[in-house]
């Protein structure tokens, strides 16, 4: 489908001047208006979205600098030629100090206006590619360490799409290590404020002393070396957005005053009586159930559905197993190039490890994992020797083995040593470490079953 053409509007209080004008530009293709005054433009620019404007500098009533400087405050991607006599040039060329694109002396050269309208187009064209780039890289910068292919991960990505451009307060909840300050900083980097500041305060960092402090900031004198006022994160936050974690281990009392500031968006800072406003989205994350604080009375139920607006429930690891070999091969990539290490794989085997183990640590603890393995792997292949013990020895995750009563032990023997190489691994180290018996021994049991025939 062909663009729709480029929208012109002709300013200039000589009739002549702005019908010769629209007459010129018409037959050039563009969709064109015309009126006689600054005050009428203004009319038309409030209703309705042009690409150009082209102004005579002197007009009775407003000029064309008062209707530049309404353009630059209320319609910025609009650009703006002046029209001028030879003896006004001067201020035509200081006017483009304001923001004006270029000025034309009358009377109007025909090639040199459309040469100038094409320029402006061009330039607003780009402007707008610019901004839409940086727009994607934004969203990619949000979501480059947020991994995953599952459902459950692309939901949270469709859901941080869709909340990112409000100002909604968000609620994040999961386990520790499954990636609640990503989503914090996806959003963050995926909004508006994105060229804010992202604040960060861990609730359950900070002695209940140092909360509050932290939170609201200080005024001088206001307690023993307070030598000097200090803002806290929320004021630092303004313009931005602020990322309050673990925020079901707040206390009583910090609770009663983060309610206020997210119902009034003000606050006091400790020691003062000055209000101070702050425009800030707050985000939340917590690894509690926090429904079950309110019943025990350790969390004001007014203060979680201010939080709880847009609910985030962030997987575990082990619900989200499909994700793991994508994100191993991530972190290898990112660690042998920290670490300038040679490109190294994971083995099948290994990998069989990993996908069986719980994680109770999730995303971070596998992070880890991987960045351990980098570093003390001998060779190009990562091997299950390179595991640390805790996935090596699992048990209650591995593939469970169903044997029928009433076999001989020899039978049941050999169905153990069978499924272990089907199932688990054909590394016989390995396999004999599983099995508890000593590489000679399982060496033994594979002749006397006629294993390597099979």
């Amino acid at each position: 489908m062909p663009n729709p053409p480029a929208r012109i509007l002709i300013v200039d209080d000589e009739v002549n001047i702005r019908e010769a004008l629209a007459t010129i530009l018409s037959d050039e293709g563009y969709e064109v208006s015309a009126v006689g005054s600054a005050e009428r433009a203004i009319v038309e620019l409030g209703e309705d979205q042009f690409h150009v404007v082209i102004s005579d500098m002197r007009m009775e009533g407003s000029t064309g600098l008062d209707l530049l400087n309404w353009i630059r405050q209320n319609c910025p991607e609009t650009e703006m030629i002046l029209l001028t006599a030879y003896g006004s040039v001067e201020g035509a060329v200081e006017a483009m100090k304001f923001g004006a694109y270029d000025y034309l002396c009358k009377p109007v050269d025909r090639r040199r206006l459309a040469l100038l309208i094409e320029k402006a187009l061009e330039k607003q064209r780009l402007a707008v590619e610019n901004r839409s780039l940086r727009r994607r890289l934004s969203v990619k910068e949000g979501f480059s360490n947020f991994i995953g292919n599952g459902g459950r991960i692309r939901h949270i990505f469709k859901v941080i799409a869709e909340v990112a451009p409000t100002n909604a307060t968000v609620l994040i909840s999961g386990e520790s290590g499954t990636g609640k300050e990503l989503v914090a900083r996806a959003i963050h980097n995926s909004s508006n404020r994105r060229e804010g500041p992202f604040i960060t305060l861990n609730c359950g960092a900070l002695p209940d002393t140092l909360i509050e402090s932290e939170l609201f900031g200080f005024e001088k004198g206001a307690f023993t070396g307070a030598a000097a006022m200090k803002m806290g994160r929320i004021e630092l936050a303004s313009g931005g957005t602020l990322f309050l974690d673990e925020v079901g281990d707040m206390t009583p009392k910090t609770q009663v005053d983060v309610l206020r500031v997210l119902q009034d968006r003000e606050l006091r800072r400790v020691g003062g009586n000055k209000i101070v406003k702050v425009d800030v989205r707050f985000i939340a994350a917590t690894n509690k159930d926090l429904s079950a604080e309110i019943g025990e009375k350790r969390f004001r139920e007014d203060l979680y559905y201010r939080l709880n607006v847009v609910p985030i429930s962030m997987p575990t690891l082990r619900d989200r197993k499909e994700d793991i070999p994508v994100l191993v091969q991530a972190f290898l990539e990112e660690f042998c190039g920290l670490h300038q290490k040679e490109p190294k794989q994971i083995s099948d085997q290994t990998m069989e490890f990993m996908l069986h183990y719980s994680w109770p640590g999730n995303v971070r603890e596998l992070r880890n994992v991987v960045e351990r393995m980098v570093l003390l792997a001998r060779g190009g292949l990562i091997e299950p020797r390179d595991l640390p013990g805790a996935i090596r020895n699992v048990t209650d995750d591995c593939p469970q083995i169903t044997i029928p009563l009433r076999q001989p032990l020899e039978a049941i023997e050999k169905t153990v040593i069978t499924n272990v190489f089907d199932r688990i691994t054909s590394n016989r180290r390995q396999a004999a470490e599983m099995l508890g018996i000593s590489l000679r021994a399982l060496h033994y049991k594979i002749r006397r079953y006629k294993l390597d025939e099979k």
